[in-house]
C-alpha cells in the first residue's frame, strides 16, 4: 500500500475519532456544540474561520511580481537597519495609561487565539534577513552572523498561481474567540488535555485543588511546540505544560495566563458537578467549555478591547451571517507589533500580601528584582517558576507592573535577544515581523491608511509630528532607509511610529474593525440568544465576570489581594511597583549561540562510514576463511582418499627436522644412508628431496652445537648446500652420529667432527637460497660466454663484489642442481647419461668448463654434431656402437618426458617400426652413421632442438631460444631463418593482402560488432532503458520535485541516491530473467535467438549484477550525503520533506545520523542490504566459487532475503511512493514460474543405473532418461544428490546422445562435492549401502554448443573435463551419419588438449568409435599432449621421430592409439584457424565452439578475434558457461 492509500486511511480513521466519535459522545450535551476546528460555524460558508483556511486580506495583494514574490532588498531597506533605526532606544518609560503587563499578556493570548501563521510552507521557502555589516549586535565577537534566518509562512497550495489569485496565507487557529488557545483546535488535541473524568483537564498531581494545580507535563503524544531554550538550549519536551496552544510555553508569562484558563475551566467543571449531580463527564467538560469561552469572549472585547483602544466599543447588535470574521493580515501586524512595544525587559513576581519576590538568577546563585525577559523563552526547568503558588506570584506580579509606553521602541530583548529559529539562537522580532509582512505581500503604510478612510502622509513628519520634534534624527535615517520614498514605508514601520503614548490611529482601526467582525460573525457568541446556548439571566451573568473574577477564583488570592481591573494600575490600588524595570536592573541575556546539530557526531558517523567501507573487505575475509577452511577440508578428504600421506613408522630411515634457511619453514625429513656412498633426504611422504654423493669427498664434516640441550648439527657438503639438522633430544643426535660414523667407516671415510654455538652454525650455515644465487651468477656468465650477452645482462657483479664472482665462477654442480637446471628428476636415465657424459673427471660434479663445452654443442651445434652428442651419452663404453637394447634404452630416456604415459610395450612397439622403416630390423648393433640416418628427415627439428633450459626468452641472462609449435610443418622465412609453423593441411596457401594496421583495426572492430551484434544490441538496449529510467529520476528531483522541497535542501545527494535507486530497481528485478534457465532453453530454438544471445545469460547476468552493486554503491554514496544533509537541517524543513515520519515541533534538532541508520526503516534495510550484496558479491567471486561453492550455493540464495529487504526498503515511502513493484511484478511471475516448472522434475528421483570409476579422478553415472525428457547434444544439466547431506545443485554437461535410453555424466573430482561424490559412488560405499545412491535432476538447459550443426565447418575444443559436451555431440554425429541424416554441418574439426593421454581414456573409446563409423571423413581429431615438454627440446624432438615413424607405419598414433594425429605442447590456435582458411576458402562462417579451463577460452578467444580482422572468413566463438 502506497502513502496515498494509507494517507485516505489515516484520513478516515481521523475522520471516525473527530467526527463520529465526537459526535457519539456529544449527543447527549442539550445544546449545540461548537466544533474545535471551527467547522461550521457559518452555516452557508462552511469553513469559514476554521483552523487552516486562508487569511483575509482586507487590502489587495502587494507583491513584486503580483503573485507571490516579495519585495526585497534592494527595492525595499533591510529590515534588520529598520528595526535598528526605527524601534531600538532605552526601556524604563511607563505606559502613559498605566496599563499593565498583563494587559499586554492577555492581549498575546487573545491575538494567539485567532491567529497563527508561524508554521512554515512547504517546501520551505527561506528569505534571510541580511545582517548588516555595522550592525552592532549580532556582528559583534563570536557571535557573528551572516543572516536572521526567516522561512516563508505556510501558504494555500491552491493559491499563487496568477495575479488574479494571489498566494494567500494559512491561518493555523480558527479565527473565532472560541477558546482554542484553551482547549486546542482539534477534537484529537483537545483528547490529549482531557483527563476524562469530572469534566476536568489532566492535572499534574492527581487529587489536588482543581482550582490551584498545574497541567499534565509535555510527552511525545501531546506534540506541544518545543522550542529549544535560547538561555540553556535546552530543547527537550520535559518540563513543558501541556495547554490548549501548542506555543503556549512561549514564556512563562504567557505560560502563567494558559494556566489560569486551565484552572479556570476545571474549576467551573467541579462547580458545575457540585451544582448538578448525574451529569456526565462529556456534559460536565462541554459546559464549563461554553461558560470559559464566553467569559473569554466578554473579557478579549468588553473589557480588554476598550483598554487598548481607549474608549468603549459599540454595542452588540445580532449575528450576521454573511460577514466574514476571518482574520486579516493587518490585524496581524497591528495588534502583535503594537503589544510588542509595551513589553517589559522583566516581570515582577509578588505574593497575595504585596511582597515582591527576588528571582534567583540564571547562574543560580545571584537574584534579580524580576525575571528577565530573554531568558524565559521556552524554560523547562526554571526554578523560580515551579510550584502551582508561583504561577500566582508571576499572575500578581504582572497584574502590578506598569508595561512599556505605547511608543516605537521595542526593548532589546525582543528587539536583540527574541528566541531565533533553526541555527541561531537569538533573534530579533521585529526584523522577523517586517520580513513576514513582504511575504505575506502586505500594503503599505499610505495605502492602508487610504483604504481605513486615513489621510496619507506625504512627509516623514507627518507620520508623528510630535514624534519628530524629539527625534528628528530617527526620521532622516527612515527617510534615507526608503530612499525619501514616503510611498514605499510599510505598515509595520509606519503603524508603530504613530505610537506616542497612546496607540496610533490606523493600528486601533483596523483592530476595531477585526474584533467586530469576529463578533458579530460568529454564531456561537455568548450574546447570540439564537444559537441556544445561554440564557438572558445567564448572558447578565456572563457580562458582570471580569478578568479579576477569573484570578481569583484560581489563585489564592482574595477579592482586595489584586485590582478590580486588573489592566490598569490606578493610583491607591494595592501592591504597587518598586520601580519600572529597565535592563540594567536585570541579570544580562544570555548571548547568541550557534547551534550545530552535527556536533558530537562526527565520530560516529566516520565509523560507520569506515565500517560500510570495510564492509566487503570484511567479506572477502570472511570468504577467504571459509575458503581456507574448505580446502583445508578438500586436502584431507583427497589424502584420505588417495592414501597419500604416511605415518611416520612407514618411513624407514632417521627422522628428524631440517633448517631452511632464515626466512623458510623447518620442515620434518628422513634420513637415509645407502650403498654407494650417498645419503638419500625424502620428505614425511616418502618422496625423495636431496641425494648427497659422498663418493668424490674425502672426508665428511659435522659441526654439532654446544648450546644447552645440544639439539643442532651441521653436515657441511663441498660444493653443495649444508643439511641443518635439529633433534628433539640430545641422545637422539648422538645416535645419528654414531650410525653416521658407523656407515662412513664401512665405506672408508673419515668423520671431523667441531663444536660452535647454534647461532654460529645457522651464521655460517650455506642454505639452499644461497647456493641458488650463486648458481645464478653461474649460468648467467655461462651463458654470456655461448651467446655472447652483454656482460651486464649477464649479471656482471662488479669489482666490489670480485670474490663472490670468483666464488661463482669456480663452483660445480651436483647431480641434483643438474636435474634441477634441466627441469627433471636427479634419477633419470636421461640426466645420468648427460650428466655421466660432461662430468669428464668422473669426481661426480661439473664444473663450468665441462658445462660449457657440452652446452656449445647443444645451443650452437650443427644437426651432425647433436646426433654425435646423443650417440655418445648412451655409448658408455666408448666402443662406437649401440646395441638394439642400448637403443631401447635410448628411446625410454626419451619417453620419461611423458611422465610414463608411454608403456614399455609401446616404447619396443615404436622402436622396432623406427628400425623396420629404416631398414635396420636385422642388426644387432647400430653405429653412429646408422644413428644419425635415422634422423635426416627430421634434421630441421634436430637443428632448433636444445637443452629445456627453463625461463628462456626473458632478459638478464635467461636466454631466447628459437622454436616452433607444433608438428604439421610449412617452411616460411623470418629474419632470414626457416621457422617451423602449424597447418592442418599442405595444400598451396592463397596470396594473402596485407592490410594496413588501421584498416585491421577497422576490420577487427565491424568482425567484432557482426560476432557480438546480438549481445551489443540486448545490452545497449538493457542498459538504455537502465539509464532512461535514471534520468527520469534525476530530471524529476532536479526540477519537478520542488513541491517537496527536498531538491532544495539536497539537491545531488537526492538526485544520486532516487535516480541509482530507479537503475537498481530495474536491474534487480530483470535479472531474474537470466536466471530463467528453462524459459531461456525454450526461447533459444525460437526466432528470438537471432537477436537475443540466450547463451550469454550468465555473462550478463554478472554484467548486470556488476553494474548494479555499483548503482548500489552509488546510491549509498547518495544516501550518505543526505543523511550529512538531513543531520544538518533543522526539523522544520525535515517535516516538510517527509511529513509522514518527522512532525514539527519546534525543537529545531534533527534526529541523530544513527537514527538514520539503524532506526529508520530504509536506513536498517539499506545496511542490512550492503551486508547482503557484500557476501554475495565477495562469494561469487570466480576464486570463492571454485574452492568453496557450498558457500557461494548458500550466500547466493541470499538473494530471497535481497528481494524482501528491497520491497521493505522501498515501503516506507519516505521520499516517494513505492515504485519497485512496477519493475519487479513481471520478472518475478517469470522467473516464479520457472522454479516451479524446475520442480517438477526435481522433486522425482532418478535411479543410477551404472556407476563407473575411472583414471583420473572422472567419475561415470548411467542414469535413467525420465519420461518426456528431450534434449540436443551439447545441452547440460544440474543434479543434486541428497545422499552427500546436502541439497546443493551442480551444472554438468551430458555425455550422452540424444539418441540413447540412459543419460550418462562424467564428472572429475576436483572439488569437494564431486569428490565426495566420488567417493559415494565406489565400491566400497555401494557395497556398504547396498545400492546405488539416487539422483535429482533439473534440466536440460540450453547452451551454445549445441549450435555445432548449424555452422558448414565447425572446431570443437575441449580442455580437460571441458571434452563432457564434445562426447555428446560426437556420438550424435556418430549416430546421424550412420543414418544418412541430413546435417548442415559438412566438416568437424575436434581438438582435444589433455595434459597426458591416460587424463580421459573414456573418451578415446567415443573418439575411436568415431573413427570407425566416420565414412565420410567428416570428423577430423587432433589430440596435444601438453605434459610433454616444449616441441625442440632435445629429447621431444627424439620422441616426435619416434612418433612420425609410428604413425606412417601402424597409422596410429604411438600414445593413443588412434588413427588421430598427436600433437606435444599447447595448440597454437591463430595459425591452425589460419590454415582453415585455406583449406575452406568458400565458407564464410566457421564456428568455434570451446569448453574448458579459463585460459583455454581465452586463447580461442583470441585467436578468433586476431583472425576477423582481415576481410576473410569470419570465426564465431561459443564457450560454456554454467
Amino acid at each position: 500500500m502506497g502513502w496515498q492509500d494509507s494517507s485516505w486511511l489515516l484520513t478516515c480513521i481521523c475522520f471516525y475519532f473527530t467526527f463520529v466519535r465526537a459526535v457519539n459522545t456529544q449527543k447527549s450535551v442539550p445544546w449545540e456544540v461548537q466544533r474545535y476546528d471551527g467547522w461550521y460555524n457559518n452555516l452557508i460558508n462552511h469553513h469559514r474561520g476554521s483552523a487552516g483556511d486562508t487569511l483575509v486580506r482586507l487590502l489587495p495583494a502587494n507583491y513584486a511580481d503580483g503573485v507571490g514574490e516579495p519585495w526585497l532588498e534592494p527595492e525595499l531597506p533591510n529590515p534588520r537597519s529598520i528595526s535598528n533605526v526605527a524601534m531600538k532606544g532605552n526601556s524604563g518609560l511607563p505606559s502613559t495609561e498605566n496599563r499593565t503587563v498583563l494587559f499586554v499578556i492577555f492581549g498575546y493570548h487573545v491575538v494567539a487565539d485567532v491567529v497563527d501563521t508561524t508554521k512554515p510552507g512547504c517546501p520551505i521557502d527561506f528569505l534571510n534577513i541580511r545582517i548588516p555589516k555595522d550592525d552592532s549586535h549580532f556582528n559583534a565577537g563570536k557571535s557573528k552572523k551572516e543572516y536572521i534566518d526567516y522561512e516563508r509562512s505556510q501558504w494555500h497550495t491552491k493559491t499563487g498561481w496568477s495575479p488574479n489569485n494571489p498566494r494567500e496565507q494559512v491561518n493555523q487557529e480558527t479565527s473565532w474567540l472560541d477558546g482554542s488557545s484553551i482547549y486546542g483546535s482539534s477534537h484529537s488535541r483537545c483528547d490529549a488535555l482531557r483527563s476524562f473524568a469530572h469534566g476536568q483537564f489532566a492535572s499534574r498531581a492527581k487529587g489536588s485543588n482543581p482550582a490551584q494545580s498545574l497541567p499534565a507535563e509535555s510527552n511525545v503524544g501531546n506534540l506541544m511546540w518545543s522550542a529549544p531554550d535560547p538561555s540553556t538550549g535546552d530543547h527537550s519536551i520535559n518540563g513543558l505544560c501541556v495547554l490548549g496552544n501548542d506555543r503556549g510555553n512561549e514564556n512563562l508569562f504567557i505560560m502563567a495566563e494558559g494556566v489560569i484558563w486551565f484552572r479556570y475551566h476545571n474549576y467551573l467543571a467541579s462547580q458545575f458537578e457540585n451544582e448538578s449531580l448525574g451529569l456526565t463527564d462529556e456534559e460536565l467538560f462541554q459546559k464549563a467549555r461554553k461558560w470559559v469561552i464566553a467569559t473569554f469572549q466578554k473579557i478579549a472585547f468588553y473589557d480588554w478591547l476598550p483598554a487598548f483602544l481607549g474608549h468603549d466599543v459599540p454595542p452588540y447588535d445580532r449575528y450576521q451571517s454573511f460577514v466574514d470574521s476571518g482574520v486579516s493580515h493587518e490585524f496581524q501586524v497591528a495588534a502583535m507589533s503594537s503589544l510588542a512595544t509595551m513589553f517589559p525587559p522583566g516581570v515582577y513576581m509578588r505574593n497575595r500580601t504585596c511582597n515582591f519576590r527576588d528571582i534567583v538568577n540564571k547562574d543560580g546563585t545571584n537574584t534579580s528584582k524580576a525575571l528577565r525577559v530573554c531568558n524565559s523563552y521556552w524554560n523547562r526547568q526554571n526554578q523560580n517558576v515551579e510550584k502551582p503558588e508561583d504561577i500566582d506570584d508571576l499572575i500578581f506580579g504582572m497584574a502590578s507592573q506598569i508595561a512599556e509606553k505605547e511608543d516605537n521602541i521595542v526593548v532589546e530583548d525582543l528587539r536583540d535577544y527574541m528566541y531565533g529559529t533553526l541555527r541561531f539562537s537569538r533573534s530579533d522580532f521585529l526584523a522577523t515581523s517586517i520580513q513576514q509582512s513582504r511575504d505575506h505581500g502586505l500594503a503599505t503604510y499610505n495605502t492602508a491608511r487610504e483604504a481605513f478612510r486615513l489621510a496619507p502622509t506625504k512627509n516623514w513628519t507627518d507620520i508623528n509630528p510630535e514624534l519628530s520634534i524629539n527625534n528628528m534624527e530617527l526620521f532622516q535615517q527612515l527617510a534615507q532607509l526608503y530612499r525619501n520614498d514616503t510611498s514605499k514605508l510599510e505598515l509595520l514601520p509606519g503603524g508603530m511610529l504613530e505610537n506616542n503614548g497612546t496607540f496610533g490611529k490606523l493600528f486601533t482601526t483596523i483592530i476595531l474593525e477585526q474584533f467586530e467582525r469576529l463578533r458579530n460573525g460568529d454564531r456561537f457568541w455568548f450574546e447570540n440568544t439564537q444559537n441556544g446556548l445561554f440564557t438572558e439571566e445567564e448572558i447578565n451573568i456572563i457580562r458582570n465576570r471580569t478578568f479579576h473574577d477569573v484570578i481569583v477564583a484560581v489563585t489564592d488570592a482574595e477579592e482586595e489581594d489584586i485590582q478590580k481591573n486588573v489592566f490598569f494600575w490606578r493610583n491607591g490600588d494595592r501592591c504597587e511597583q518598586p520601580k519600572q524595570l529597565t535592563e540594567s536592573d536585570l541579570e544580562p541575556c544570555t548571548p547568541i549561540s550557534t547551534m550545530n546539530y552535527f556536533e558530537g557526531s562526527s565520530a560516529g558517523f566516520g565509523i560507520i562510514l569506515v565500517i560500510l567501507i570495510l564492509l566487503p573487505i570484511l567479506c572477502y575475509i570472511a570468504a577467504y576463511i571459509v575458503s581456507h577452511y574448505h580446502k583445508k577440508d578438500f586436502k584431507q578428504l583427497q589424502k584420505k582418499q588417495q592414501g597419500a600421506t604416511k605415518n611416520a613408522k612407514d618411513l624407514k630411515g632417521i627422522r628428524v627436522s631440517e633448517w631452511q634457511g632464515p626466512k623458510e619453514k623447518t620442515r620434518d625429513i628422513c634420513l637415509q644412508l645407502v650403498d654407494k656412498k650417498t645419503i638419500k633426504v625424502l620428505d614425511i611422504r616418502n618422496t625423495l628431496i636431496r641425494s648427497i654423493n659422498l663418493g668424490s669427498h674425502s672426508s665428511v664434516k659435522v659441526v654439532q652445537s654446544n648450546n644447552k640441550g645440544q639439539k643442532a648439527l651441521l653436515l657441511h657438503i663441498p660444493n653443495e648446500y649444508d643439511l641443518v639438522l635439529f633433534f628433539q633430544e640430545e641422545n637422539l643426535r648422538e645416535d645419528f652420529i654414531r650410525q653416521l660414523r658407523s656407515y662412513l667407516d664401512r665405506n672408508d671415510l673419515p668423520l671431523e667432527t667441531s663444536e660452535m654455538s647454534e647461532q654460529d652454525i645457522l651464521k655460517n650455515a650455506v642454505t639452499k637460497q644461497e647456493r641458488s644465487q650463486l648458481l645464478d651468477t653461474f649460468f648467467r656468465h655461462l651463458f654470456s660466454q655461448i651467446l655472447d650477452i652483454d656482460r651486464l645482462d649477464a649479471g656482471d657483479l662488479g669489482f666490489e663484489a670480485s670474490v663472490k664472482a670468483k666464488e661463482a665462477l669456480t663452483c660445480e654442480l651436483s647431480r641434483t642442481e643438474f636435474a634441477d637446471f634441466l627441469g627433471l628428476k636427479a634419477d633419470s636415465l636421461f640426466v645420468e647419461s648427460m650428466f655421466s657424459l660432461a662430468d669428464k673427471d668422473g669426481n661426480g660434479y661439473v664444473s663450468f668448463k665441462e658445462f660449457l663445452d657440452i652446452l656449445v654443442v647443444l645451443m650452437k651445434g650443427t644437426p651432425e654434431e647433436k646426433s654425435k652428442l646423443v650417440f655418445r651419452m648412451y655409448d658408455m663404453e666408448g666402443k662406437g656402437c649401440l646395441s638394439v637394447q642400448e637403443f631401447h634404452n635410448v628411446m625410454s630416456s626419451f619417453a620419461e618426458v611423458s611422465s610414463n604415459t608411454i608403456k614399455e610395450a609401446q616404447t619396443k612397439e615404436a622402436v622396432e617400426s623406427v628400425l623396420k622403416e629404416a631398414g635396420y630390423q636385422d642388426k644387432s648393433e647400430l653405429t653412429w652413421e646408422d644413428f644419425h640416418f635415422l634422423l635426416q628427415d627430421q634434421e630441421k627439428n634436430l637443428f632448433f632442438s636444445n637443452l629445456p633450459i627453463p625461463g628462456k626468452g626473458k632478459k638478464n641472462g635467461n636466454i631466447p631460444l628459437k622454436r616452433g609449435c607444433d608438428s604439421f610443418l610449412i617452411n616460411r622465412k623470418q629474419s632470414g631463418a626457416l621457422y617451423a609453423t602449424p597447418s592442418v593441411y599442405t595444400e598451396a596457401r592463397r596470396q594473402k593482402y596485407e592490410r594496413s594496421k588501421v584498416k585491421q583495426k577497422i576490420q577487427q572492430f565491424k568482425r567484432f560488432i557482426e560476432n557480438y551484434r546480438r549481445h551489443i544490441f540486448c545490452a545497449a538496449t538493457f542498459f538504455a532503458i537502465t539509464a532512461a529510467v535514471c534520468v527520469e529520476r534525476a530530471y524529476y528531483y532536479g526540477f519537478d520535485a520542488e513541491a517537496s522541497g527536498i531538491p532544495e535542501t539536497t539537491r545531488v545527494g537526492i538526485i544520486v541516491s532516487r535516480s541509482t535507486a530507479a537503475g537498481v530497481s530495474f536491474m534487480y528485478s530483470y535479472i531474474l530473467l537470466t536466471m530463467c534457465r528453462n524459459l531461456i532453453t525454450f526461447l533459444r530454438e525460437t526466432f528470438l535467438n537471432q537477436y537475443i544471445p540466450f547463451d550469454a545469460a550468465v555473462d550478463f547476468h554478472r554484467l548486470i549484477a556488476m553494474v548494479a552493486v555499483i548503482l548500489s554503491v552509488i546510491h549509498t554514496l547518495g544516501h550518505v550525503i543526505n543523511v550529512y544533509i538531513f543531520c544538518n537541517s533543522p526539523i522544520s524543513i525535515l517535516s516538510c520533506m517527509f511529513p509522514y515520519v518527522f512532525i514539527n515541533n519546534g525543537s529545531e534538532e534533527p534526529h541523530p545520523y544513527y537514527w538514520w541508520f539503524f532506526q529508520s526503516i530504509p536506513g536498517m534495510t539499506g545496511v542490512l542490504l550492503l551486508i547482503v550484496l557484500a557476501i554475495m558479491h565477495v562469494f561469487a567471486f570466480h576464486h570463492f566459487r571454485r574452492s568453496s561453492f557450498r558457500a557461494f550455493w548458500v550466500t547466493h540464495h541470499l538473494y530471497v532475503v535481497l528481494y524482501v529487504l528491497v520491497i521493505i526498503h522501498g515501503s516506507s515511502g519516505i521520499v516517494q511512493t513505492p515504485r519497485f513493484f512496477i519493475y519487479f511484478i513481471a520478472p518475478a511471475l517469470l522467473y516464479l514460474g520457472d522454479k516451479l516448472y524446475s520442480l517438477r522434475l526435481k522433486k522425482v528421483e532418478i535411479a543410477v543405473v551404472r556407476a563407473e570409476l575411472l583414471p583420473s579422478g572422472v567419475t561415470m553415472l548411467v542414469f535413467k532418461k525420465p519420461h518426456d525428457f528431450d534434449y540436443k547434444s551439447g545441452q547440460w544439466v544440474r543434479i543434486a544428490c541428497l545422499s552427500l547431506g546436502t541439497n546443493e545443485y551442480h551444472p554438468f554437461t551430458l555425455t550422452s546422445a540424444p539418441h540413447e535410453d540412459n543419460l550418462s555424466l562424467h564428472i572429475r573430482a576436483v572439488g569437494p562435492w564431486t569428490t565426495r561424490l566420488r567417493e559415494l559412488y565406489s565400491p566400497e560405499s555401494i557395497t556398504e549401502l547396498g545400492c546405488l545412491p539416487k539422483l535429482h535432476l533439473d534440466g536440460p538447459f540450453g547452451e551454445g554448443h549445441q549450435e555445432w550443426n548449424k555452422y558448414e565447418v565447425s572446431v570443437l575444443v575441449g580442455g580437460g573435463i571441458g571434452v563432457t559436451p564434445f562426447a555428446s555431440i560426437l556420438k550424435d554425429l556418430v549416430a546421424k551419419s550412420s543414418i544418412n541424416s541430413k546435417i548442415q554441418c559438412k566438416k568437424v574439426y575436434f581438438i582435444w588438449v589433455t595434459r597426458t593421454q591416460r587424463q580421459f581414456e573414456w573418451l578415446t573409446d567415443i573418439i575411436r568409435e568415431v573413427e570407425e563409423n566416420d565414412k565420410n571423413d567428416l570428423v577430423s581429431v587432433h589430440i596435444y599432449i601438453t605434459q610433454l615438454a616444449e616441441k625442440f627440446d632435445l629429447r621431444t624432438t627424439m620422441l616426435y621421430i619416434c612418433e612420425r615413424h609410428f604413425q606412417k607405419e601402424s597409422n596410429r598414433s604411438l600414445f593413443t592409439g588412434l588413427r588421430s594425429i598427436t600433437h606435444f605442447g599447447r595448440p597454437p590456435f591463430v595459425a591452425f584457424f589460419n590454415s582453415l582458411q585455406e583449406v575452406h576458402p568458400m565458407v564464410n562462417k566457421i564456428g568455434v565452439f570451446s569448453c574448458g579451463p579459463p585460459g583455454l577460452t581465452k586463447n580461442v578467444e583470441k585467436a578468433c578475434r586476431h583472425l576477423n580482422k582481415r576481410d576473410e572468413t569470419h570465426f564465431i566463438h561459443h564457450y560454456e558457461n554454467f
